[in-house]
Formats: C-alpha cells, sequence, structure tokens
C-alpha cells in the first residue's frame, strides 16, 4: 500500500509542476508525509515510465508520458548498435552515450542481466556508467555487455 500511495504522489507532483530533480521531489514527498530514499526515488521513477523533457529555460524536467507512444521503445540487443554512439573509458568504468530517450533502457537491460562482473548502472536520459566489480578490466566488462548486447563488441571504447 505505502509503494501504490508513493507512485501516485510522485505522478501527481511532476503533473502539478516544473520539477527537474529528484532530490526536489524527495523534499516535496516528505512533506506530505512520505518518505523516500534516491534508490526508491530511482526505481519509482523508472516504474512510472517519467522521461526528461526540456523545461524551455535551458534546464529539463521530468514529466509522465502521456501516451505509450511517447515512451522509449524497449532495447533489444540487435537494436543496440544504432543506439549506442560510444563507449568512453572512465577509469575502470564504462561511459556509454546513446541516443537521447534510451540510456535507462540500456541501464536496466545491464542490471536485469545480473552479471556478477558489474557492481551497478547510473543512467540519465543519454548517457549510462557502467560500475564493473573489483579487479574487471574495461576490455573485459565490454566483452561481457557483448554478452548482454550481441553487436556492442563492435564499437570500439575510446
Amino acid at each position: 500500500m505505502q509503494k501504490l500511495k508513493r507512485l501516485v504522489a510522485i505522478e501527481n507532483i511532476i503533473a502539478g509542476g516544473n520539477v527537474s530533480s529528484q532530490a526536489e521531489i524527495i523534499r516535496r514527498l516528505k512533506r506530505s508525509g512520505i518518505r523516500c530514499t534516491q534508490a526508491t526515488m530511482s526505481r519509482s521513477l523508472r516504474q512510472l515510465g517519467v522521461i526528461k523533457v526540456p523545461d524551455g529555460k535551458g534546464g529539463y524536467r521530468y514529466a509522465v508520458p502521456s501516451s505509450e507512444s511517447q515512451k522509449p521503445a524497449p532495447v533489444k540487443g540487435f537494436e543496440l548498435v544504432s543506439i549506442i554512439r560510444s563507449i568512453i573509458e572512465v577509469k575502470s568504468m564504462l561511459l556509454i552515450k546513446t541516443s537521447p530517450g534510451y540510456a535507462n533502457s540500456v541501464a536496466v537491460t545491464i542490471d536485469n542481466a545480473g552479471r556478477y562482473e558489474i557492481a551497478g548502472t547510473i543512467a540519465g536520459d543519454d548517457t549510462l556508467l557502467v560500475i564493473p566489480r573489483d579487479k574487471i578490466t574495461t576490455a573485459h566488462l565490454h566483452k561481457i555487455l557483448g554478452l548482454i548486447f550481441p553487436g556492442i563488441e563492435k564499437i570500439p571504447i575510446s
């Protein structure tokens, strides 16, 4: 029941105003007596299909798509090559640039694969960070992503 109450409240907050950050939503929930961590907020936004849209002032705001056609299509492995713009090595992690609106779908697919080598992902609108466990090289991480998304190994790491 608490989860449903939280999801409805989040949807109402987003629908009712110009909200640009998860922290702002969490503050508004707290004022309504609903406690929520950042991790729970991320999962809730993903579950609601929330997207970021231009706010007309050079920034972005959260929005709940009014129809299925506004939601990014699910990512399939064979479609990945057309979605990925670049893969950049950052220390032991991989930064993946995608077409706008697809980073979250790619991150969810990676997380759902349940690979031990991958500690987790962080995603925005068109960028995601793949965080490996200790002692996993970026080359090995790239191979693991190839198991999840056939074809990604053809995209060079820069």
